[in-house]
């Protein structure tokens, strides 16, 4: 079942959507302004219960963002774009990513729409505000080259993409990837961040980045 957390002054929840089972992520704060990560709604009844979660909780969709431009974190774009008239922000080395979505669906046998025009607008160090805190985007390649991680220092938490998983980390025999380059994203990106930092990934449970420092296997040697 979907979790709802709350972090202080900001909730957390998320969906897990599509064949992929992909997380997709909502961040709201108390005055309803509401951030849409990765949304990977793909059918109608995957649609449906997202709008309606944003409805029943009052929340204000101000920002439709993608940690990377993979087809399983990208297949609600068309229709969160449409909805809530939002354009998906990405960083520009995914832009090709984006444009090939269509062309990956039939590969894998799936119907995606065309996606929305970005902007190209994610930077590393960036700040991304909601309510009275703010995500810092952090330049995390490897799994695809410009994938991003967002990380909330005032709350301690991380939504990490398809770079760090519980105990395991992204692929990188996609399009795009590169396992040094990944590694060294995890390493000199996140592993700088203290212990009791959460990670929110695309796929998969949540984990702490000290859980990740001590027992992921990738991260050893």
């Amino acid at each position: 079942m979907p979790s709802i957390k709350t972090i202080n002054m900001l909730r957390l929840h998320s969906f897990t959507h599509n064949p992929f089972q992909e997380n997709t992520w909502l961040i709201w704060a108390e005055d309803g302004a509401c951030l849409i990560i990765d949304p990977g709604c793909y059918t109608r009844d995957e649609q449906t219960e997202l709008s309606d979660f944003i409805s029943n909780n009052n929340l204000n969709p101000t920002r439709l963002i993608n940690t990377h431009c993979h087809i399983d974190h990208v297949l609600g774009n068309p229709f969160v774009s449409r909805t809530y008239n939002l354009k998906p922000e990405i960083h520009p080395f995914d832009l090709n990513l984006l444009n090939a979505v269509e062309q990956y669906g039939l590969l894998w046998g799936i119907n995606s729409e065309k996606q929305p025009e970005p902007e190209l607008s994610l930077v590393h160090g960036q700040k991304i505000g909601i309510g009275n805190d703010e995500l810092m985007v952090i330049f995390t390649p490897g799994h695809s080259p410009g994938e991003v991680s967002l990380y909330c220092e005032g709350q301690q938490f991380l939504i990490a993409g398809d770079v760090l998983f519980h105990e395991s980390i992204g692929r990188t025999d996609l399009p795009g990837g590169n396992h040094q380059t990944l590694i060294k994203s995890i390493q000199e990106q996140l592993m700088i961040l203290p212990d009791d930092v959460e990670v929110h990934p695309g796929h998969g449970s949540s984990t702490t980045i000290g859980h990740e420092r001590k027992f992921n296997p990738f991260l050893k040697g």
